[in-house]
């Protein structure tokens, strides 16, 4: 299955146009005229036939999941938890010399 199939696919399964795939795909500031876009979804025996590489189906799926799910909200550094806040004391093991030291 190449580029080509799998974008049609999912053209075809989201019901998409062209402008709607254009829009998606400048989500991720990657621009494609019609034209470019339109080679992609012809027969591959057809002159204007292009093939899809790896760099516009990424950016096309980058660009969907965006579309879908909206953007990813903004990396705030967190909170620590309550865990960090704790001063733990490092637990000592019993010194087992001594106790054998004074047993005798």
């Amino acid at each position: 299955m190449t580029n080509n199939d799998i974008f049609k696919k999912l053209r075809v399964a989201h019901q998409l146009r062209d402008d709607d795939i254009i829009k998606i795909l400048e989500l991720v500031d990657f621009r494609l005229s019609k034209s470019e876009l339109g080679a992609f979804f012809r027969r591959e025996d057809h002159p204007n036939y292009m093939e899809c590489g790896d760099q516009v189906l990424r950016n096309f799926l980058n660009g969907l999941v965006i579309h879908l799910r909206g953007p990813m909200p903004p990396k705030n550094k967190a909170k620590p938890s309550t865990r960090d806040n704790k001063k733990s004391k490092p637990k000592v093991k019993p010194d087992i010399t001594s106790q054998k030291k004074s047993n005798l």
